[in-house]
């Protein structure tokens, strides 16, 4: 009797995308920067990982300190779920995070830590506290105005205080209509000023997640359009353009009027209403094609949003965490976010967690009484995260150095492949053990198959499935920059794994500039 395949029930859709590329590929075994798999003749192959979970294994898969402590976590029986009630681990962590956030943001102001599961969850939160803190914050503005309006009104029926001209055409009714029109047209509009739905900045060709609100954040179209009737919507600022961003806030901008008695003179002036809830930002935009921040357009965005009254928030998912050769990618631009988010390899690819870090003078505890997550908190994603930092921060950041040094012989190598294949390859950047490639658009090839595959978005996992088939290297683009592509290797990058990775690139520049119509077909 002939043996029926199972159905493909998960991710069918992506799998069927992924073999015409021979990218569906079922990894058997991990360790350090190194995949394996076995093919259908039962040879076992290595793959060197230059995707490293998007950026979320600094100390590599399978770590085996990590593994190792996380055994000991198990064994000694320690409570994973104690909701409501002290959490000594995670407050460590708090802490622990605390001392780094001073040390290299140069701050002494302490910042509150909100636990989740992910990345994206943990974007969420900083979304929902950010909307908390500016209806607070309009709460308190409108607030104010009515109290202004009460001193007003009885500064003008006692006779203290006699209405400015002026006031009635700021406020669009006729002089002779009276006081409590003005007050009640005020009311009007500061009432339809208080509808307007909360809007948050970004940076083009940002990502900061995919979930219901994290995703109106994201830039890639593709992702996010089906979904933005579902939160609050994002303006996206073009990189490194200060003019732009002050012309999206003006552009954007929402009075409300106020009253002020001023020398037995009532007055109306206008005040900005809070509409931005925040501006998420990425010290190095990693799905944009790995590009960092200008240090200048960082003090911009800085600027502007002190003037806005709203967080700057870091999102360091990606980029943190000692990716970029220092623990805050942040602190190479000098940076100091009112938000800082991490994940990724903040548990060291073994455990889940992410963590949203609010500096007190932005925090709102009473954001904790109605936000949850039943993982966020838990012992063991805060104890292995713990043992990260440990293994990160030991012999003075022997890791990080570690970063810089590795991060530099990578750049080295791809910069020495640019220059010898200046008509393939645009340009090299990043920071660290977080760079990218970017290859010549070859949307007008010569060849109608790689020309068809730009053409159609596909060119990527054409190269990448070549990269892995043929010289065993894995990697892929980036998400909004499809001719990016990614290396955000371990730590444990090895001169062998760069020079393997060479020697494919290399390969792949001669396929592209001899325009090779069969260099990438699958055999």
């Amino acid at each position: 009797m002939t043996a029926v395949a199972a159905p493909v029930l998960a991710d069918a859709n992506v799998r069927q995308m992924l073999s015409p590329f021979g990218l569906d590929v079922e990894y058997t075994r991990a360790e350090g920067n190194a995949l394996h798999y076995t093919d259908e003749q039962g040879h076992e192959h290595r793959v060197v990982d230059f995707a490293c979970g998007f950026g979320s294994l600094m100390l590599g898969h399978n770590n085996s300190e990590i593994a190792e402590r996380a055994k000991e976590i198990l064994d000694a029986k320690i409570p994973v779920h104690t909701q409501l009630a002290r959490h000594s681990h995670t407050n460590d962590l708090a802490t622990t995070l605390n001392k780094i956030i001073k040390r290299e943001l140069h701050t002494d102001e302490p910042y509150y830590a909100l636990f989740g599961n992910s990345g994206a969850e943990a974007v969420e939160i900083a979304i929902k506290h950010a909307e908390f803190d500016r209806l607070q914050r309009a709460r308190e503005l409108l607030g104010g105005v009515e109290d202004n309006i009460g001193a007003a009104r009885a500064a003008v029926s006692d006779g203290t205080a006699q209405v400015s001209p002026d006031a009635y055409g700021l406020a669009g009714v006729a002089g002779s209509t009276g006081f409590e029109d003005l007050i009640a047209e005020i009311q009007r509009r500061n009432g339809a000023a208080a509808a307007t739905p909360p809007l948050f900045l970004t940076i083009e060709g940002s990502f900061h997640g995919k979930l219901a609100s994290s995703i109106q954040l994201t830039y890639n179209e593709m992702f996010r359009t089906p979904f933005k009737s579902l939160s609050a919507q994002a303006r996206f600022v073009p990189a490194d353009q200060p003019d732009a961003l002050a012309k999206i806030v003006s552009d954007e901008r929402v009075p409300v009027l106020d009253v002020v008695v001023e020398e037995g003179v009532v007055r109306v002036v206008e005040r900005d209403f809070p509409v931005f809830g925040a501006f998420f930002l990425e010290p190095i935009r990693g799905e944009a094609g790995i590009r960092p921040l200008s240090q200048e357009f960082a003090r911009a965005i800085e600027q502007v949003s002190a003037e806005l009254g709203c967080p700057v928030v870091s999102d360091e998912i990606q980029c943190g965490t000692g990716r970029s050769g220092a623990f805050f990618a942040a602190s190479h631009i000098g940076l100091r976010g009112d938000y800082i988010i991490l994940a990724k390899s903040l548990a060291g690819g073994i455990a889940k967690t992410g963590v949203v870090l609010i500096r007190e003078g932005r925090y709102r505890h009473d954001f904790e009484l109605i936000h949850s997550s039943t993982f966020g908190k838990d012992s063991f994603s805060s104890l292995i995260a713990l043992k990260v930092i440990e293994m990160l921060e030991a012999d003075g950041g022997q890791a990080y150095r570690a970063g810089v040094e590795r991060g530099g012989k990578l750049k080295t190598m791809l910069e020495a492949v640019r220059a010898d294949f200046p008509d393939v390859v645009k340009d090299v950047r990043g920071r660290g053990l977080m760079l990218g490639m970017e290859f010549q658009d070859q949307s007008e090839a010569a060849s109608e198959v790689i020309r068809e595959q730009t053409q159609h978005g596909m060119i990527g996992f054409a190269v990448a499935g070549y990269l892995l088939r043929n010289h065993g290297i894995r990697t892929f683009t980036t998400a909004s920059a499809m001719h990016t592509f990614r290396f955000e290797p371990s730590i444990y990058v090895s001169d062998e794994d760069i020079a393997q990775l060479e020697r494919a690139l290399r390969a792949v520049c001669g396929v592209l500039r001899r325009q090779d119509e069969k260099g990438f077909a699958v055999v």
